[in-house]
């Protein structure tokens, strides 16, 4: 049960009036018209404080503590914040993360996203990250103005560091990796349990999944899985 303060729960009778005007018009009287004979001059004495023995709210009062109770009272629910909503991200990759994050917030789309570095140190790291999962894990918004890069992480889809020969696969709230003797490494998306294969020699990706190089000066290689969630998924 929620429990609506004093000073809000008195304000709820703010609802009644569409706007400041009405407010006003509210505390005049029908003598008041009867000898100011003007709606504007009996307003002004209203505003005033003449006509009410009360508290009389200022026009931007009146406005805030309107909005203070439609939003304790009728919130606004908003399943997700797009971080790139009015960014122009400049790298090709955030670039095409950008498109794709609508999609992937609201699970119509699942992208997974293969990236290798390879800097100067020649210490190889490569992984599969599951855009949705990283999305919900931290700020994407210094990827997007490019004050941050896109590194592979241990606690990712399926994690490489050469150098040292680690090699690390984690199921995710979205897929779960698979090693088979054929096809190598598969993907097996939870909610539809369709295959995502990552052999670049293979002909299809799999089922209702697309393959994107995506050529950026930032990352050594870069591969996006799209793949379209058809089942009914609900969270």
């Amino acid at each position: 049960m929620t429990t609506i303060g004093t000073q809000v729960d008195s304000d709820r009778r703010l609802l009644e009036f569409k706007n400041y005007e009405e407010y006003l018009d509210s505390l005049v009287t029908a003598v008041d018209f009867c000898y100011l004979r003007s709606t504007k001059v009996a307003r002004q004495l209203a505003e005033l404080g003449y006509r009410c023995t009360g508290e009389t709210l200022d026009k931007d009062t009146f406005y805030r503590r309107l909005q203070t109770v439609k939003n304790i009272l009728y919130p606004v629910r908003k399943p997700y914040n797009l971080t790139s909503e009015f960014l122009t991200p400049f790298d090709p990759l955030m670039q095409e993360l950008s498109i794709r994050e609508r999609s992937n917030r609201l699970h119509v789309l699942s992208t997974i996203i293969f990236v290798r570095h390879n800097p100067r140190l020649q210490v190889e790291i490569s992984g599969y990250i599951d855009f949705s999962q990283r999305l919900k894990m931290e700020d994407w918004r210094p990827y997007f103005e490019g004050k941050k890069k896109l590194w592979p992480r241990t606690t990712d889809l399926a994690y490489y560091n050469w150098k040292v020969g680690k090699m690390q696969l984690n199921c995710t709230p979205n897929y779960e990796p698979i090693i088979d003797t054929k096809y190598g490494l598969l993907l097996k998306n939870i909610h539809d349990r369709k295959y995502i294969n990552t052999d670049p020699k293979a002909t299809t990706p799999g089922v209702d999944t697309t393959r994107v190089r995506v050529y950026s000066d930032a990352y050594e290689h870069v591969i996006l899985y799209d793949h379209v969630i058809r089942s009914v998924v609900i969270y």
